[in-house]
């Protein structure tokens, strides 16, 4: 068939390409804004672009048009879609009527995490020989692509409770039907899309619905919305994970929940795993931050659903590659290292920023942050957000001409100096002029953010250059 992809530059429509691609598919797409990973990924693939939504892309016309959720009623591509009735569907629809109904899904849900405990997944299973299909938000260094067929049962998803498309508002998870399922937390977010957090919790109930009685939930015990969840019905088997646990009270361990963690080094890079109650081994990695040692959990507890030994899953581990732009170093000059990351909820940049900070205790850290995502950008998380970065050393804020409230109001808010700029020039050129040797640079943001890493790093070289 000639399957067209309309916002096929998405993380998730570049991966559902790729499979398309791998089935036989002769594949086309348009987008706009395009910008590396998945556009790299795209070229790599030898699937063909096109910029915009212009309707001369339909000619000639596909056999079925996958519409991505981000298209809406309006834009011209769609507009003809519908005029010509052509054959149309969603992303996720399209996975599980083409691959996911004859897989064992393994899936990775929840506000944060998701990304890299679904690649940490993959790459358990494929280190364990089981050549796993896969369909991640990001690009798993492992692998060095988002998605592929695989030729095992098993298929792992990162489970974005995001809606599906314009005439398919249920969260994308709901199509997977997972016999495995990682919920790794619970906050409210995508506020453009969910009135509340109990309009979240009820999408997940709707997955944990289609879990079957042989199959498993993996969730944290003191994620009390995740617990509302499965208070609202559950038919399956689950497995819990407790906080990390302190050094005297490993010594004949008995605890409630099925997975636990004791940090060996502070910053999240070495610690022991304990299930029900026995310490089964111990991880050592280039990860830093507790929230990655929950990720990892989640991961191994999966895995060992699929049928891998637990030694072998934390060995795997110790091979792990982080994904693309999950505290990705972009290159460092002068010992000034630069880092890229796509935290962009509170949550999720305080957790960097710990771990950050307990791997480089007494280092000057400068993290840069653009407010991008559909839910900062209204204004739901300004009162939480100035809290989220205080273990940086200086924060330096992008303001977006459609920001809609002031990120102004962060520097009264703040206990560490907080500067805003409406031009990222004017960001590089504060940070160049003050980053000295040894500094950490942390950028933020989960879009493009017009190529402000590269720019820093050539900024850096020019000025030590020519001192």
């Amino acid at each position: 068939m000639h399957v067209h992809i309309l916002g096929i530059c998405g993380s998730f429509m570049g991966g559902i390409a790729a499979i398309a691609k791998s089935l036989g598919h002769t594949v086309t797409g348009s987008d706009t804004n395009v910008y590396p990973p998945m556009s790299t990924q795209l070229e790599n693939l030898g699937i063909a672009l096109t910029q915009g939504f212009d309707t001369d892309q339909f000619e000639p016309a596909p056999d079925m048009v996958v519409i991505g959720n981000a298209m809406s009623r309006g834009n011209p591509a769609v507009e003809y879609v519908l005029d010509r009735n052509l054959p149309y569907t969603s992303g996720p629809q399209w996975l599980l009527d083409n691959l996911l109904k004859d897989r064992w899904v393994i899936a990775a849900s929840g506000t944060h995490g998701k990304t890299t405990t679904s690649s940490m997944i993959a790459w358990i299973l494929e280190d364990a020989g089981l050549n796993p299909g896969f369909l991640i938000g990001g690009v798993p260094e492992n692998f060095g692509v988002s998605a592929r067929v695989g030729v095992s049962p098993f298929f792992v998803i990162e489970a974005d409770e995001y809606d599906s498309a314009f005439f398919d508002k249920r969260s994308k998870f709901v199509h997977y039907r997972p016999r495995t399922l990682v919920m790794n937390n619970l906050e409210f977010d995508h506020a453009d899309i969910f009135e509340n957090l109990a309009a979240i919790q009820k999408q997940f109930h709707h997955v944990v619905r289609c879990v079957p009685a042989s199959g498993t939930i993996i969730s944290p015990t003191e994620d009390e919305k995740l617990n509302e969840v499965l208070d609202m019905g559950c038919w399956s088997e689950t497995q819990t994970l407790g906080n990390n646990i302190a050094p005297e009270q490993s010594n004949g361990m008995c605890s409630k929940n099925d997975w636990q963690t004791q940090l060996i080094a502070a910053d999240g890079s070495e610690f022991d795993i304990y299930h029900k109650g026995k310490l089964v081994g111990t991880v050592s990695w280039d990860l830093i931050g507790e929230h990655n040692v929950s990720n990892a959990v989640m991961a191994i507890a999966a895995a060992h659903h699929a049928g891998v030994q637990l030694a072998d899953a934390i060995q795997a581990l110790s091979r792990f590659e982080n994904v693309k732009r999950r505290m990705e170093v972009k290159g460092e000059v002068a010992g000034i290292t630069v880092y890229d990351d796509f935290a962009h909820h509170p949550t999720a940049i305080k957790t960097t920023l710990d771990g950050l900070r307990k791997k480089h205790p007494e280092t000057k850290i400068i993290a840069i942050l653009e407010p991008r995502s559909n839910t900062m950008k209204m204004g739901v998380h300004k009162d939480t957000l100035a809290s989220s970065w205080q273990k940086a050393d200086e924060i330096h804020l992008f303001e977006p001409n459609n920001l809609g409230w002031s990120l102004k109001d962060m520097v009264a808010n703040s206990q560490v100096p907080v500067h805003v700029y409406h031009e990222t020039k004017d960001i590089v050129a504060q940070v160049v002029d003050t980053a000295a040797t040894g500094d950490q640079i942390l950028v933020m943001s989960n879009g493009g953010f017009n190529g402000i890493h590269q720019t820093l790093l050539d900024a850096l070289a020019y000025k030590h250059q020519n001192r």
